[in-house]
């Protein structure tokens, strides 16, 4: 049976509350806990930044997922290692630089990603792939929670999973937006490791039931 894993994204979360949240996604069974951070700039929304991700990493003993939606996201790399960062992601859009970047995040003792939206083309990640511990593939346009899922990032997956197959690469593919019960087997059957879900656990009263029910439809 194949392993997935389950990160509950935080930017659905109440943010009076991140800690509670966090020890319920713990408690409720979550693998990672994904965190959204977003400049303003590179998205049009404001979240969260390295202080935030430290005192949720205090209330946690999950792995942070950090997703970096930021402009020249080379700047704060040891600022999110030294917050407790341990996947760290960014956007193949927003580095002019990404060999680089992805072996600065390495060398820090993280595990690198890249992500990629959903008009950009998977030939950007032809040559980054080899250095990667995963692919954050965005079936929702970056910036808010609460979208709707684009179906075309099914087709997306399923090529990205033969790209790293072909090549014998362990990079994992996760996936962010749109994500509930009704999708999640369609997602990893069209090769998907992780999924990151928001309003489908933050917005459900029983945060451990609903982790549960994403992983049974996502294994059924």
């Amino acid at each position: 049976m194949k392993n997935i894993l389950i990160a509950p994204s935080i930017l659905s979360a109440d943010f009076s509350a991140l800690g509670a949240a966090a020890q319920a996604a713990e408690k409720g069974g979550a693998d990672l806990l994904h965190l959204d951070v977003m400049d303003g700039h590179f998205v049009p929304n404001i979240t969260i930044g390295p202080g935030i991700v430290a005192a949720i990493s205090h209330a946690t003993k999950l792995p942070l997922d950090v997703h970096l939606m930021i402009e020249n996201p080379e700047r704060y790399l040891e600022e999110f290692q030294k917050a407790g960062a341990a996947y760290l992601t960014v956007h193949v859009e927003a580095c002019t630089h990404l060999n680089r970047t992805v072996s600065a995040i390495r060398e820090l003792g993280m595990k690198p990603g890249v992500s990629v939206n959903p008009s950009t083309s998977l030939e950007t990640l032809s040559e980054i792939l080899p250095f990667v511990d995963l692919v954050l593939v965005m079936s929702v346009n970056p910036g808010f929670g609460g979208q709707k899922f684009i179906q075309a990032s099914l087709d997306k997956i399923s090529r990205l999973r033969l790209m790293i197959g072909a090549r014998a690469l362990s990079a994992k593919i996760e996936v962010d937006g749109g994500v509930d019960a009704a999708n999640v087997r369609s997602l990893v059957d069209a090769g998907t490791d992780i999924i990151v879900a928001g309003n489908a656990v933050f917005g459900s009263a029983d945060v451990g039931q609903a982790i549960a029910t994403l992983r049974r439809a996502a294994l059924s």
